[in-house]
């Protein structure tokens, strides 16, 4: 089984998968001026300096069609493509790729690549997860999806185990974070689904991590939640929307800087907001391939300006 359906059919047994309608709204779409208006400003992890990213990540589902065949040959093309970071995620390899925790740190050291974070299965094993992520010097683990619930009460149940994740994190002295779908942006049951889960995760153990494209594809601003939810968003998944796709297409990511997201405008409110990692991910290759999406990444990042 190849390893894009391993984790769509993991995503689908755990009820993650959704395909909403959405609608673009004006500020989603791109504004090709990226003036340098900002000022210099440094965190321990990411640096921006007179408005541009000097650390950036990606997210390895974007190389999901080859990393297995060769990991390690793979990260070492991501450390040459200028990437700093990574983020990781579930396969069959788990977290670690095939290694043990203490050999895939160290490997990463060696490239010069530090791991950020993973997304995982919340609802298996997480305490021990918790302890390998700590082991591996990760500073997050995220869970990629939970699914549109049925019912408000189920949506409670939701923010307890986020708030439960969340404490088993701490304990292991890392973060828990959610990572957002289409899905949660959508009005249900009398309410936003997204701003139930803001509002009653626990700020001091649930951080987030906004994937601009899917709140774009949900129709919602992802300025307006960085902007109402200020120091919530620590990480951003940096994924643009093909231009003239129609509305009803959930998966229509496209190469940095080609689509509709005005991303020097958001990530300028991102990174005003408490944002700390600029992650870039892309789930399809129209024209191109994995690793030249993840080329045209690095490239788009590393001339990045912010409005």
């Amino acid at each position: 089984m190849s390893s894009k359906r391993n984790r769509r059919q993991f995503l689908q047994n755990a009820g993650l998968i959704t395909a909403g309608s959405l609608i673009l709204p004006t500020w989603a779409c791109k504004n090709n001026s990226q003036d340098n208006g900002s000022t210099t400003i440094s965190s321990t992890d990411t640096v921006m300096t007179k408005g541009s990213l000097e650390k950036f990540g990606i997210q390895l589902y974007t190389l999901r069609d080859i990393i297995y065949e060769d990991p390690k040959a793979t990260l070492k093309e991501i450390s040459d493509l200028g990437f700093h970071q990574i983020e990781g995620y579930e396969g069959d390899l788990g977290i670690s790729w095939g290694m043990s925790n203490k050999d895939f740190r160290s490997y990463l050291d060696d490239l010069g690549l530090e791991l950020v974070s993973s997304h995982c299965d919340i609802l298996k094993d997480f305490e021990k997860k918790a302890g390998d992520a700590a082991e591996m010097g990760m500073k997050y683990l995220i869970c990629a999806s939970i699914g549109p619930q049925k019912s408000k009460d189920e949506w409670g149940k939701v923010t307890d185990r986020f708030n439960e994740c969340g404490e088993i994190c701490r304990k292991n002295g890392i973060r828990f974070a959610y990572h957002n779908h289409d899905y949660s942006f959508k009005a249900f049951s009398g309410m936003i689904p997204h701003d139930f889960i803001m509002q009653n995760t626990d700020p001091d153990l649930v951080d987030y991590e906004m994937d601009i494209y899917w709140v774009v594809t949900g129709g919602a601003d992802p300025i307006d939640y960085m902007t109402r939810y200020p120091n919530r968003f620590k990480l951003v998944h940096v994924k643009d929307r093909m231009k003239d796709v129609a509305t009803d297409v959930g998966e229509a990511s496209c190469n940095l800087g080609t689509g509709i997201i005005d991303f020097p405008k958001i990530l300028k409110t991102a990174k005003d907001s408490g944002t700390e990692y600029f992650i870039m991910e892309q789930e399809r290759y129209d024209d191109t391939t994995p690793m030249g999406a993840a080329k045209a990444g690095a490239e788009y990042l590393r001339q990045f300006k912010f409005a």
